[in-house]
């Protein structure tokens, strides 16, 4: 693994996806830099990946509400607990649990283990609700995905939220996601 500074120079293998990123980012002026790696499915994957990339990947969490019509993308910590009373609670919504790859496919054109901000892109009818932990918009990079799990990008906080989520028509809501999870 080797740090890049923006795309790849060459595009062949890649998926039109992680090129619509790539030709997004650059269409908005976001420097990123760049670490291409075999696929990284879980955190601890990642683990590895952050080294090189100088800053830590988001977990990110799609949930949505029992009718499923409700949708939710949530970026934290790697390492802090997640349990979804936490979530609900400070959004004052029902109950969330963990979305399924059909509507993770169909709102965000991304497949387990690739979930990232940036498959907001392709959010078009804005039905997924953004929400990051504090402690992510406290860093001063996002480690993401470019809606592909074998690539990870390293993205201004101030980009992501200035330049990014205007240009896909979408907000941040925040939330304080505890670091110890209480008993329920």
């Amino acid at each position: 693994m080797e740090l890049q500074n923006g795309r790849p120079a060459d595009l062949s293998g890649r998926l039109e996806k992680e090129i619509r990123v790539y030709d997004l980012l650059d269409s908005l002026g976001i420097e990123y830099k760049r670490v291409d790696h075999p696929a990284a499915e879980t955190m601890e994957a990642c683990l590895e990946i952050e080294k090189v990339l100088g800053t830590p990947i988001c977990k990110n969490l799609f949930l949505c509400n029992r009718q499923k019509t409700d949708f939710y993308l949530l970026l934290m910590p790697g390492s802090k607990p997640f349990k979804t009373k936490d979530i609900t609670k400070q959004l004052g919504c029902a109950r969330l649990s963990f979305a399924q790859a059909e509507y993770m496919q169909k709102f965000l054109d991304i497949t387990p283990g690739s979930v990232s901000v940036l498959g907001l892109m392709n959010d078009k009818e804005n039905r997924v609700k953004l929400v990051i932990d504090e402690d992510i918009l406290n860093g001063e990079y996002i480690g993401c995905h470019p809606c592909i799990n074998t690539s990870s990008l390293a993205i201004k906080t101030s980009d992501i939220l200035n330049k990014f989520l205007p240009a896909v028509n979408h907000r941040e809501t925040t939330v304080d996601m505890p670091w110890h999870c209480e008993d329920e």
